[in-house]
């Protein structure tokens, strides 16, 4: 018979592996309920502390684990803390402990503005199992467990001031068969019908509530390639917001005289605050980096020069980041009537089809991929970018390093739709079926390194 625990072994290896990717390595980490703190180890964290009742737990993690800090207290009491945290991990802890909204209003104590609290509890579709595992030895006694739900769970984090920022059912199969172990825990438990009998559900959720910086600057960059007839009406156009609004245009490599005449505009328009760049590199993610290279704003924003977007829209995304509402703004134009040959039929089914694909693969709702309006703090980009070598560099559009960065440092993504029109100067620069099989590529890449992690 394997010791006991052994399928607790197999079950907590799969936790490392999960957590170690939704947290980053170098941030100050605090986990509730640590043990001997082999979870909170694994994050390497800068700061690590691990708080739990048991004297016992905490002597073996300072022997295992002297790097970090260890505390003795109870999770329904935590004014022992004198830090505040980046990430705050609750593993199994609340189906353990007697009051979890107390508990959860202890941690928002604790937490830093921008901080991610990070919860996985298990399924009340294993509670034979985990007995039947217990009584054979398999797996280790549990205390009487609060079988909560993720409904459950949403609400009392909500009633905690936090709110929900995704979900993903983990582990399928906690037993040491290695090739099974990896397709179930893997590949079959992202999958319909096999997710809903998952072990354990992960749940990310950040403080519910305003979090911007005061009057915060704004940078909109502008990709501009063959555009010299939409630069006029866009420099007049684009909204002065918050603490004030610089254009930032990189002009791509233009067949016409688009360069000659943003140089032109600024020139005319003084009292606006604008400069311009000539790309070196190839394609709109080349040019959106160099853009929010030069940029000074605390917020940045993209706005595509053909102008199908109106310029006075960026008010609204705007208001939703600094309101925090969201984190990252995506725009969305497949909610109201376009304007006829705003977008080509096969164009939009392509849309639909990858904005489902891509709300999978990221535990977000992406109604529209391809929007070229996108808003987020210079802070996040920082971190998405610093990120960057997760994925390579795989994207010629920008719209998808963007994203994918957004969703693995589970930044919350909020969708605002807009009016999107036809195009009064120029030809679209997008390449339907070319384009479209780069997409498709990208949702293969991103299953391989979001989803079936």
């Amino acid at each position: 018979m394997p010791e006991p625990g052994a399928f607790g072994a197999q079950y907590h290896r799969r936790l490392r592996e999960i957590f170690r990717f939704l947290v980053p390595s170098g941030l100050s980490v605090l986990e509730v309920g640590c043990a001997r703190g082999d979870l909170l180890a694994a994050l390497d964290p800068a700061i690590g502390v691990g708080v739990d009742f048991s004297a016992e737990m905490l002597r073996q993690a300072r022997e295992r684990h002297p790097g970090l800090s260890f505390v003795e207290a109870d999770a329904h009491d935590l004014s022992v803390l004198d830090k505040r945290f980046d990430v705050v991990v609750l593993s199994d802890l609340l189906n353990d402990v007697w009051d979890v909204q107390r508990v959860l209003e202890q941690v928002n104590s604790v937490c830093r503005p921008q901080a991610r609290v990070i919860t996985n509890v298990y399924s009340h579709l294993w509670k034979g199992t985990l007995a039947a595992a217990a009584s054979l030895g398999l797996a280790r006694p549990k205390l009487e467990q609060n079988w909560l739900t993720v409904e459950d769970l949403r609400n009392l984090c909500s009633l905690a001031g936090f709110e929900h920022v995704s979900h993903t059912q983990e582990v399928l199969l906690p037993v040491p068969l290695p090739g099974a172990r990896f397709a179930a825990n893997r590949c079959l438990v992202k999958l319909w019908p096999f997710k809903h009998f998952a072990l354990t559900n992960v749940i990310v959720t950040r403080l519910a509530g305003p979090k911007a910086k005061p009057n915060p600057t704004v940078s909109v960059i502008v990709p501009a390639r063959n555009e010299a007839g939409n630069i006029p009406r866009l420099i007049k156009e684009v909204p002065e917001m918050g603490g004030g609004t610089e254009i930032v245009f990189v002009e791509g490599h233009s067949r016409d005289d688009t360069y000659a005449v943003i140089e032109r505009e600024i020139a005319s328009h003084r009292g606006r605050q604008c400069s311009v760049y000539r790309q070196t590199g190839v394609g709109k993610g080349d040019a959106v980096r160099l853009g929010f290279e030069k940029a000074h704003g605390d917020i940045l924003m993209i706005l595509d020069a053909d102008l199908t977007v109106d310029p006075e829209d960026l008010r609204r995304f705007f208001d939703a980041i600094e309101s925090g509402k969201g984190e990252f703004i995506n725009g969305v134009r497949l909610v109201y009537p376009m304007e006829e040959e705003a977008m080509r039929f096969f164009n939009l089914l392509g849309n639909k089809f990858f904005s489902w694909a891509f709300s999978w693969l990221l535990g977000q709702p992406i109604k529209d991929t391809l929007c070229g309006t996108k808003v987020l703090w210079r802070t996040d980009y920082q971190r998405i970018a610093a990120n960057r070598a997760y994925f390579g560099d795989f994207d010629p559009f920008g719209d998808f390093d963007l994203l994918f960065g957004a969703a693995k440092l589970n930044l919350k993504i909020v969708e605002i739709p807009i009016r999107y029109g036809a195009r009064r100067y120029g030809t679209t620069n997008i390449q339907r079926w070319r384009h479209g099989w780069l997409l498709l590529r990208m949702v293969v890449f991103a299953a391989r390194r979001i989803k079936f992690v």
